[in-house]
């Protein structure tokens, strides 16, 4: 397996790293309970669209430091932020300013979604208001049996506005998101992974951490190619209509079906060893 990996980096909010072609990220203010300050809205994309780009990886974990996943927005994110209510010149073009303000939240955890690889979110303890987001945003989420989730939004007076509703909706039953949107009550590890927030629990942060590893590393050593197909084509189902999936799958095959990414896995298996497949390309982004 070849990789594009840089050497691990440290960030004001975060500690990435890279091994067996897995980029992991880490939240790395434990003592703030991993609240997202705005180092972290401004990080984190910068941070996985590198990886993306560049084709650094081939598998992305998302996992964080102390007691708690996070405590979701750090309120010192709105200083200086013109809110609809605010006082200012003109109240319209306030509303505007702060309409595009949350379109960059938002940003943050869509390209999570975005990434050509598969993202796995490994959570525990809190995972409140935009721990939440960002963990719907990724493919799929694991947890400690002490790890709770909460909509905290309506518990400080406001609608949840970064991600939950248009992702969570497609997760899990619309009920569980009106109980907790409405209500603002801690869905426990174990309930969410009965309604299928969450495809597995575990009892301690080491064991969470060992599983999610390596499933990465499971993941990266598949053909790239058929990884991001597979991610494309299951977003695009969520999106879209059945009809609608399989003319997209069709149309993707056309150009992305490799015979000699199929014929290396077939070797590999009759030889007993692992296959060895082409990463992504970088994207490029600038002419």
């Amino acid at each position: 397996m070849t990789t594009n990996a840089q050497a691990s980096t440290s960030h004001k909010s975060f500690d990435v790293s890279f091994d067996q072609g897995v980029a992991h990220i880490r939240l790395n203010r434990p003592e703030a309970f991993n609240a997202m300050n705005r180092d972290f809205w401004n990080e984190l994309p910068e941070i996985v669209r590198d990886i993306d780009d560049h084709a650094r990886a081939r598998c992305i974990v998302v996992s964080s430091t102390g007691r708690h996943f996070s405590a979701g927005m750090d309120l010192s994110v709105f200083d200086g932020v013109t809110s609809p209510d605010g006082e200012g010149d003109d109240r319209h073009t306030a509303m505007e300013s702060f309409r595009r303000h949350v379109h960059h939240l938002q940003g943050a955890f869509s390209c999570l979604d975005q990434a050509r690889m598969p993202v796995l979110a490994a959570i525990q303890g809190a995972c409140i208001g935009g721990g939440v987001d960002l963990v719907s945003s990724c493919d799929i989420r694991y947890a400690t049996a002490d790890a709770f989730f909460c909509i905290q939004e309506i518990n400080i007076g406001m609608t949840a506005d970064v991600g939950t509703f248009p992702r969570l909706c497609k997760l899990i039953p619309e009920g569980w998101v009106r109980e907790m949107a409405y209500t603002g009550r801690r869905l426990p590890a174990q309930k969410a992974k009965e309604i299928g927030l969450v495809n597995e629990v575990f009892d301690t942060h080491e064991a969470l951490l060992e599983h999610v590893l390596a499933t990465a590393r499971e993941i990266a050593s598949k053909a790239p190619l058929a990884v991001a197909g597979s991610k494309v084509m299951i977003n695009y189902a969520r999106d879209h209509t059945i009809a609608d999936g399989l003319d997209y799958i069709a149309t993707w095959q056309t150009g992305m079906f490799s015979g000699a990414h199929m014929a290396e896995a077939f070797r590999a298996k009759q030889e007993k060893r692992e296959p060895s497949f082409p990463d992504l390309h970088p994207v490029r982004r600038r002419m």
